[in-house]
């Protein structure tokens, strides 16, 4: 596995990992980056929208042509031209019930297309088999990309009847296991920039002072996993730890999501060292 981005070597102390975050105040504001800050200068505009408006749908799963004008910030006309393009290629549809759109068909042909995991080697995706079946839970792989936490691997449990799919959503990092674990074995520099914005609150149990926030990564720099208790979604309890490269550095993050009443007390214990042992055998 190669070198990625905005990580830093295993072998740094917890303390240098950790950092510190510069304060400012919490706010309400979407963790999420803004649709503005989101395009690449130099870019297609057009392009690059009709792809903010297949990730803001993969987030929401419908949406009606204002909401998505409003997220774009462009004009309604705006936002229907654009839908109606990707319609043509089969991208998103229009539900049958309501005025809403949704993504289409067509995006399930193109993601059979593309191998999630092509630049790691196999031994972590057989990590991430290895979880799924000791712990009976879902099973991620993550890495980060602009400022968000995007699974590019998933094994559900054989037991699932759960159609839920955690597979290319993206995730803020203040809030989820993959995220902070990311946050705590960046560089303080590269951790300082991806918390610029503010930090959402999505439930009553979500991380939005800053000083407790240090605390968190600075203690799963510490210990070498994250924990996200009803924090993201309630009822939701996940756990994640680093995935090295050959040369140090943090790659991806492996983790366990599942119900809050089966991820407690002693169960909770037992898959923290199967995620960090996972962790180990996805390391080179």
């Amino acid at each position: 596995m190669g070198h990625r981005p905005g990580t830093v070597r295993r072998s740094r102390g917890p303390a240098e990992a950790a950092g510190t975050i510069a304060a400012s105040p919490a706010g309400s504001v979407s963790a999420m980056t803004a649709p503005s800050e989101r395009i690449a200068r130099g870019s297609i505009q057009s392009v690059d929208r009709a792809a903010l408006i297949l990730e803001f749908l993969a987030t929401e799963g419908a949406s009606t042509v204002s909401a998505v004008g409003q997220e774009l910030e462009v004009h309604k006309s705006t936002a229907f031209r654009i839908l109606n393009t990707l319609a043509g290629h089969g991208l998103v549809e229009q539900r049958s019930d309501s005025t809403e759109y949704q993504l289409g068909h067509g995006l399930v042909r193109l993601a059979q297309t593309v191998p999630t995991t092509a630049s790691f080697s196999p031994q972590v995706h057989q990590a991430c088999i290895w979880l799924a079946a000791e712990c009976l839970e879902t099973v991620t792989l993550n890495v980060t990309e602009a400022g968000e936490s995007v699974t590019i691997d998933q094994i559900l449990p054989a037991s699932s009847v759960v159609g839920r799919s955690w597979l290319g959503r993206r995730t803020p990092l203040h809030c989820t296991s993959p995220g902070k674990v990311s946050l705590g074995f960046q560089s303080a520099s590269d951790r300082e920039r991806l918390l610029r914005r503010s930090l959402k609150r999505f439930t009553d149990s979500t991380i939005t002072d800053r000083a407790v926030l240090a605390e968190e990564i600075r203690t799963t720099a510490q210990r070498g996993y994250a924990l996200s208790l009803e924090e993201f979604e309630a009822g939701l309890t996940s756990v994640a730890a680093p995935v090295f490269g050959a040369d140090g550095l943090m790659v991806a993050q492996i983790g366990v999501a599942g119900p809050s009443y089966r991820l407690g007390g002693d169960a909770l214990e037992m898959t923290i060292a199967l995620v960090q042992e996972a962790g180990r055998r996805a390391s080179v």
